[in-house]
């Protein structure tokens, strides 16, 4: 059911949806400059199945979703997402247990989880949505 319903969702509304609440989330380690190595790359997250999923670039400072197979692909239940995103668990373990799986540019995709492992952020829904400041 995800996968009819990701297959038809347009791209622009999953920039509408994805794209604010994700550079209010890294604004701190946008501005430092910390993912300017990821400049025009694109990286591809991926619920278990190839879908639903979306591709993340980066471009002129800022996060951008886009309509892309991207370079490297995270794949991983919703449950491994959580728990990374929440950082209840080691991101190595998650990838050591395979509940994470990087497909694709397996260096540009490690080179992403070792900056989100060392940024410190807050993904409280109240940041998310624009009701808490950065």
């Amino acid at each position: 059911m995800l996968d009819t319903i990701d297959r038809n969702v347009p791209v622009s509304f999953k920039q509408l949806v994805a794209e604010a609440p994700l550079n209010r989330l890294f604004a701190e380690a946008l501005a430092e400059g910390e993912f300017d190595d990821f400049e025009g790359r694109t990286i591809r997250l991926e619920v278990n199945g190839g879908q639903p999923g979306i591709t993340i670039g980066f471009w002129a400072g800022r996060l951008r979703v886009v309509e892309s197979p991207g370079e490297a692909t995270i794949r991983g239940s919703l449950a491994a997402f959580k728990t990374l995103a929440e950082r209840r668990q080691d991101p190595d373990q998650l990838f050591f247990q395979r509940r994470l799986v990087i497909e694709g540019d397996t260096e540009l995709g490690l080179a992403l989880k070792n900056l989100l492992d060392s940024l410190e952020w807050n993904l409280s829904p109240r940041r998310l949505l624009f009701l808490e400041s950065v």
